[in-house]
């Protein structure tokens, strides 16, 4: 970022953060047109996330808000203009006075001086042996470089895995070790192989598919087409990544191989392709806790009552408030891997990666998120955490096959049950 706005505020009331956050949000959308749209301008990285201080004295809420930005001189200047328009937050008149403008690049600069100043110090007078070090470079090179890449035999299968399989939401499969290796050597630590093609999937594959998203990232050649389609057949799998025409996974590079997968497709979209039919009693372990029973209707019934969400709902009147906004976005949030905070007025609070949920919502001040929406299974320990910090509504792609209590202060919901 370049700037920091720096701004002092007072309510005559006492608020919380997340009604600063929301006042601010809201009573400058549209103020200046879309090019000033905070929500954007988050998106896009053109601004930080809003930073609230506040403490209160007698009936009043007085404290500090910070806004990091990423725009030029002049737009941070009317942007930190409009935060001043903000006079109500909640039932109280406010407030918001700009102190400060900080240059960080400024702080930077400052920073690098002072410190190549303390490197100069640390500098040898004599110039180095040209010749020597070149013997060096050469000796160094000719050397086999050792590997950092262990890759590990998971389950009873004993299936070539990266560690970090267990611990993963989601998971990538691939068809052998050679691919494990590649993915691994550009940071990918949640991948498992098939152990190559074979008709039968292995049972443990099939058991991770019960309790995590399944990614399948197959070759872009005939053999590939061949797994994918047995794959299918007999996994519940999420969704589906290809590698260039033509192409092994293992012969990807860094670049090729994330480009793969930002272009992943949904997998039931590929089942349709192909004429497949979901693995239907894969699916229903998958996305309905063990413990919870289900009514079977009579066959008699209609077809729209037979595919009534599985998840039970403790309150269903919360499905009626939340904003079609919202349902626009789970859609627009399915593959992103992406979760985002709401505060009780549905404004954005903030997005963060759904492997970082579980620490952010632990770092929440208790109330300030209203909901949480996210790209993700919704798990016993996230739900937990997230009644323990006073979060009313979780929407996930789908509920954990481990899932042993619901909390009754939380309405839970899928993204089939609203989309």
């Amino acid at each position: 970022m370049k700037y920091l706005i720096k701004a002092k505020l007072e309510v005559n009331g006492r608020v919380d953060k997340h009604d600063v956050i929301g006042a601010i949000f809201g009573q400058t959308e549209g103020l200046l047109g879309s090019d000033f749209n905070l929500e954007e301008l988050q998106n896009k990285d053109k601004i930080g996330r809003v930073h609230v201080d506040i403490k209160y004295q007698g009936t009043k809420t007085i404290g500090t808000i910070q806004i990091p930005s990423n725009l030029d001189r002049v737009e941070t200047a009317i942007l930190a203009a409009m935060i001043e328009t903000v006079d109500r937050i909640g039932p109280y008149t406010a407030t918001i006075k700009v102190e400060e403008i900080k240059d960080l690049r400024q702080e930077k600069i400052k920073k690098i001086i002072e410190r190549s100043k303390e490197l100069i110090k640390l500098m040898k007078e004599q110039e180095p042996d040209v010749k020597d070090l070149i013997r060096k470079i050469t000796e160094a090179e000719a050397k086999p470089k050792p590997t950092k890449i262990k890759v590990i035999e998971y389950g009873p299968d004993k299936l070539p895995a990266s560690p970090g399989v267990e611990k993963a939401d989601t998971v990538i499969v691939v068809e052998g070790r050679a691919d494990v290796i590649n993915l691994m050597k550009y940071g990918y630590d949640n991948v498992i192989a098939l152990g190559g093609a074979r008709e039968e999937i292995p049972q443990t594959i099939k058991e991770l598919a019960k309790k995590k998203k399944v990614i399948a990232f197959v070759d872009g050649d005939r053999g590939g087409d061949l797994i994918l389609k047995n794959l299918l057949l007999q996994v519940d799998v999420d969704y589906v990544a290809r590698a260039p025409k033509g192409m092994e996974v293992e012969q990807l590079t860094g670049k090729e191989i994330a480009s793969s997968l930002n272009q992943m497709v949904p997998a039931h979209a590929v089942r349709k392709q192909l004429g497949l039919e979901e693995p239907s009693e894969e699916k229903q372990v998958k996305e309905k806790p063990k413990e919870e029973k289900v009514e079977k209707k009579p066959e008699s019934q209609p077809e729209k009552e037979k595919t009534v969400a599985k998840p039970k709902v403790e309150a269903p009147k919360e499905i009626t408030a939340i904003p079609k906004t919202i349902i626009d976005t789970i859609n627009e949030l399915k593959g992103t891997l992406e979760a985002i905070f709401y505060d009780d007025k549905w404004n954005e609070i903030k997005r963060v990666k759904v492997r970082d949920l579980f620490n952010e919502i632990k770092s929440l001040e208790e109330g300030s998120a209203h909901a949480i929406v996210f790209d993700g299974i919704i798990t016993q320990r996230i739900m937990q955490a997230a009644e323990e910090k006073g979060v009313k509504i979780l929407i996930g792609a789908r509920i954990g096959s481990k899932v042993e209590s619901k909390p009754e202060k939380i309405t839970y919901l899928t993204f089939s049950d609203l989309t």
